[in-house]
């Protein structure tokens, strides 16, 4: 595991609580805009701890579970982009889900055929 983290933002207490999917869907939404800008979406992980503190590594090769569990946070996010398509899988206790976008050319070339 790359020892490279960031403690960039606390929550406010007085947030109103966005839902496990929600915040998946906002983090998939920004690492789309960025790669439409050009911006390299490397793979990194974000977690939400207790204390609501957002901790992000850089390329760490730790399993999702297992960093969140290290890290004593109650979400976490890994955030990935393979040829254009950009990919978040979540976790929150026993809650899991994947998001994944898809480039336009891909999309056209599925729904016009080769």
């Amino acid at each position: 595991m790359r020892a490279d983290f960031a403690r960039i933002s606390t929550f406010p207490s007085d947030t109103v609580c966005v839902s496990f999917a929600d915040q998946a869907y906002e983090i998939l939404d920004a690492a789309e805009n960025a790669a439409s800008r050009g911006l390299n979406c490397a793979e990194w992980t974000i977690l939400v701890t207790q204390d609501r503190a957002i901790r992000m590594f850089a390329d760490s090769d730790w399993p999702l579970d297992s960093l969140a569990a290290e890290h004593g946070a109650h979400a976490a996010y890994r955030v990935s982009e393979h040829r254009g398509n950009v990919r978040v899988e979540a976790r929150s206790g026993s809650r899991t889900c994947a998001l994944e976008s898809t480039t336009p050319r891909r999309v056209a070339r599925l729904l016009l055929g080769p």
